[in-house]
């Protein structure tokens, strides 16, 4: 199960089609959409009567993950989940905002801005790994979380936020965003606004989906390793459909660097 609408989310369908095969079984999809609920997606999957079931970020409720999970091997993918009988494969999201925190530090940034997954799976994490980054580092006063979430709009809305603020209190430097997804529409909004990226403000993206490489994008992001986490996510899948009893797992996330970067002006 994914949403159709994430771009991460289809670069993880391409490896799981491919990890599966290499395992010797068969993939079935049921897409999540805006006119197309999870449940809806779930209920499509158990008529196909699977083996096992693959969620890309799921945000069903710890309750309805048990349910799933009692009715066969289940997997979430992108998400920490801590129920009894659901296995989770994962990036540690919280040393993944670290590295990003970390980088733009690094180039001279003081005040940075966080824009956040509006409570999707992986948002408190990331948000709280800022918060504790910025921190550490001694820059408390300048980090700062704003509602964001996970489309384009979201990050354009963000820097209006951010923009309106601006005479009341230090703009930001640099902004992390919670996906690719959301960094692209900070992007758009920033150069309509007359502003350079990055030598007016540096802005980060999260996943490396395929979008970020793309010449014209070319975003600096956090790279969760789709190929990693789709194979982890099958071989749990088989192993539990085989019996066994596989652990969770939590990759460790690097950074992918690329033009949308740089020191803070002046």
């Amino acid at each position: 199960m994914f949403e159709l609408q994430q771009p991460f989310h289809g670069d993880l369908v391409e490896h799981v089609y491919a990890a599966a095969a290499r395992h010797g079984y068969e993939v079935i999809l049921s897409a999540v959409a805006p006119t197309r609920s999870e449940r809806d997606a779930l209920a499509s999957l158990r008529q196909d009567r699977c083996e096992a079931t693959i969620l890309l970020g799921s945000r069903l409720s710890v309750t309805e993950l048990a349910d799933l999970s009692a009715r066969g091997p289940t997997v979430v993918v992108a998400r920490r989940v801590d129920t009894p009988g659901v296995i989770s494969v994962r990036a540690d999201d919280t040393a993944g905002i670290e590295l990003a925190v970390d980088h733009l530090v690094g180039l001279g940034h003081r005040v940075v801005a966080f824009v956040d997954g509006d409570g999707v799976p992986g948002s408190e994490d990331r948000s709280i790994g800022f918060s504790h980054s910025m921190s550490r580092l001694g820059l408390a006063s300048g980090g700062r979380v704003v509602h964001g979430g996970l489309s384009e709009d979201d990050g354009a809305r963000a820097v209006r936020t951010l923009l309106d603020d601006a005479p009341h209190r230090t703009p930001p430097t640099a902004i992390i965003a919670f996906n690719d997804r959301c960094a692209t529409g900070l992007v758009s909004a920033l150069l309509a606004q007359g502003l350079s990226v990055p030598h007016d403000i540096s802005v980060m993206g999260y996943d490396d989906s395929r979008v970020a490489g793309l010449d014209h994008v070319d975003l600096t992001t956090v790279s969760q390793d789709a190929p990693a986490l789709a194979e982890a996510a099958v071989a749990a899948a088989v192993a539990a459909a085989r019996g066994e009893r596989p652990s969770s797992t939590v990759w460790e996330p690097t950074l992918a660097l690329r033009s949308s970067t740089a020191p803070p002006p002046g």
